[in-house]
C-alpha cells in the first residue's frame, strides 16, 4: 500500500534520525589530551597483579607476574597527583624492570615516566621522558638518563602507552563505543591515534566460579593485518581483568589479573 506523502515523509525522518544517531554512536571518539575523563574516578588507590604467559598451540609459557599500583599522592612539589608504578617478577632470575609514571589529577595528562632495567649481568639502564604539548623529550635532570637527548616531535599531545591499562579504566565504555587516542610509547616510534571499540560483552568466570561482566573492548594497534587484540573490562568498576594479543607468529600472549 502506498504510504500519504506526509506518512511517507514521517517515516524517512525517522529513518534519518535513527540513521545519524547510529552513525553518531559508532563514529569514534577523539579523547584529546587535557580533558577531564568521564569516568576518572574509577582510578582508585590500588595494587593489580597480573599473570603474562604465551601460548602456542596446546604449550603454555609463564611469563612473569606484572604488579602494577595506582597512587595518589603529592608529587616532588607537593602538588597531589596519579601516580603509577609498576615492576615485572619473572618465572626465572633475569632482568628486573620497572617503571614510574606521573599524571594530572582528572585528565591522566602525562608529566615524566622513568624507566629501569637491569640485565642478568648485573647492568641497569635508566631511562626518563618528559611530557611536553608539543614533544617528547629526554629528563635532563635524571642522573645516568640513557635517553637525556631524546626529543620526539608530537603535533598534538599523547598520551604513555605504558600505563593504557589505567588509561582504558576511565573512558565511558558503553555498547557502540570507540575512542580514538593518541599514544606514545616512550622512546619509541612517533605519537599516533589508535582505535579502542567496545566489540560486546562478556561475563568472565573465574575457576572458583566467580563470575564478571565485561566489556569487551578491541584494537588493531594500526595494524589492520594483524588479528586484534582484546581487552576485558569489569563493567562495574572498568578495572582490566583480561587481554589477549595473537602475535604474527602464530603465538598468543595472554595477560589475566590474579583474584
Amino acid at each position: 500500500m502506498r504510504l500519504p506523502y506526509r506518512a511517507t515523509a514521517v517515516a524517512a525522518l525517522a529513518f534519518t534520525l535513527a540513521a545519524a544517531a547510529t552513525a553518531a554512536l559508532a563514529a569514534p571518539t577523539p579523547v584529546p589530551v587535557g580533558q577531564a575523563l568521564a569516568r576518572f574516578d574509577k582510578l582508585k588507590p590500588a595494587t593489580h597483579r597480573y599473570l603474562r604467559y604465551r601460548q602456542m598451540g596446546e604449550m603454555i609459557t609463564p611469563i612473569d607476574v606484572w604488579t602494577r599500583e595506582i597512587r595518589i599522592e603529592p608529587d616532588a612539589a607537593g602538588v597531589k597527583r596519579l601516580h603509577i608504578v609498576q615492576h615485572w617478577d619473572g618465572a626465572t632470575p633475569g632482568t628486573v624492570k620497572k617503571l614510574d609514571s606521573w599524571f594530572e589529577l582528572g585528565t591522566f595528562r602525562p608529566f615524566s615516566h622513568q624507566r629501569s632495567t637491569t640485565g642478568k649481568d648485573g647492568q641497569t639502564k635508566i631511562e626518563g621522558f618528559d611530557f611536553k604539548p608539543d614533544r617528547i623529550v629526554g629528563l635532563k635532570d635524571l642522573p645516568g638518563n640513557t635517553q637525556a637527548a631524546y626529543d620526539m616531535a608530537s603535533p598534538q599531545p599523547a598520551f604513555n602507552f605504558e600505563t593504557d591499562t589505567e588509561f582504558l579504566q576511565a573512558l565511558p565504555w558503553a555498547a557502540g563505543y570507540e575512542a580514538s587516542v593518541i599514544f606514545h610509547h616512550p622512546g619509541g616510534e612517533a605519537p599516533a591515534a589508535y582505535l579502542f571499540k567496545v566489540a560486546g560483552s562478556e561475563t568472565l568466570t573465574s575457576s572458583a566460579g566467580g563470575k564478571v561482566d565485561c566489556w569487551v573492548v578491541t584494537t588493531d594497534y594500526n595494524h589492520p593485518e594483524w588479528p586484534l587484540a582484546r581487552f576485558w573490562l569489569a563493567k562495574d568498576s572498568q578495572v582490566v581483568v583480561k587481554t589477549v594479543s595473537p602475535a604474527p607468529d602464530g603465538s598468543i600472549w595472554v595477560k589475566t589479573l590474579l583474584w
